[in-house]
């Protein structure tokens, strides 16, 4: 599975401030210091320490990340913080960054006050959340991939660089991706199979597959219909693949997968990675 699901732009803005700039209903929400923070903040060198320092609080609250470049905020954000802490030219924050220590030490400061943890210490439980919610759900990489993002913030995790993250969420619904085939594989013997790849190939001579006949159904209301569709019942009954148990397999997913194949041909299915994988190992493809 390819690691890059995300659109350029998705992946430019990941981590960073949106083009457009928060209006005062966002300021006063997000970016608001309390007294404690004022405290915190005081206790800097220089206004353009103290404002610099504040801009990374409100930003890792705010992203869940810090900035690689700290003064790469919205002036809205650096006004509105700039008048909080009492700094009447914001533009002296161009100094913060003279010393790249200064704003290395005020994020180790600022994530231990705030509780914010490294990436490193949580990737082991994010993995295994992960694995939980993509056997259980069938949810695509995007999906999943903000998902973590939401996981990762609601408990102050740092967010990783965008690239990292996306292969891990590529990596981990793989796998469950594979563990789902090699389950419904387990539960369907050699002679299920066969069963099942007679009714999706094309008999010489015709132009439709079994399967393509039963997908079409039967609409007569008439005496003739109802005969030809109990037929149908049947014969899908005389597959005996009611006796196929996968339990082990989440309701959710099999539905889901049955919905996705539908309407695919016996070209679309074989071509699957996931469905050779299945009838291969059950032995049903060749």
């Amino acid at each position: 599975m390819p690691s890059r699901f995300l659109t350029d732009d998705q992946i430019a803005q990941f981590g960073r401030f949106a083009a457009a700039p928060p209006g005062q209903e966002a300021l006063e929400r997000f970016f608001f210091l309390d007294d404690a923070d004022r405290e915190l903040v005081v206790t800097r060198r220089g206004a353009h320490n103290r404002l610099g320092f504040a801009s990374q609080l409100v930003t890792v609250r705010f992203l869940g990340a810090f900035l690689s470049d700290p003064l790469d905020v919205p002036l809205v954000v650096l006004d509105y913080v700039a008048a909080q802490v009492g700094v009447g030219d914001p533009s002296c924050v161009k100094r913060y960054t003279e010393r790249e220590k200064t704003r290395l030490e005020h994020q180790w400061e600022i994530a231990q006050v705030d509780g914010f943890v490294s990436f490193a210490s949580a990737q082991e439980s994010l993995v295994q959340w992960l694995d939980r919610r993509s056997w259980t759900t069938g949810d695509g990489p995007k999906a999943l991939f903000f998902a973590a993002v939401a996981w990762l913030r609601e408990r102050k995790v740092l967010l990783p660089a965008v690239t990292p993250l996306m292969r891990l969420v590529a990596e981990v619904r793989q796998a469950a991706e594979t563990r789902l085939f090699d389950q419904l594989a387990g539960a369907v013997s050699a002679e299920q199979a066969r069963l099942l790849e007679s009714v999706l190939q094309v008999p010489e001579g015709q132009r439709r597959s079994q399967l393509d006949l039963w997908r079409r159904g039967e609409r007569s209301t008439t005496g003739r219909g109802m005969v030809a569709a109990l037929t149908r019942v049947s014969s899908i009954a005389g597959l005996g693949m009611r006796r196929v148990d996968v339990a082990v397999v989440p309701t959710r997913r099999v539905i889901e997968l049955a919905r996705r194949r539908r309407h695919r041909s016996w070209p679309g299915i074989r071509t699957g990675a996931g469905w050779r994988r299945c009838w291969r190992r059950c032995g049903g493809l060749r």
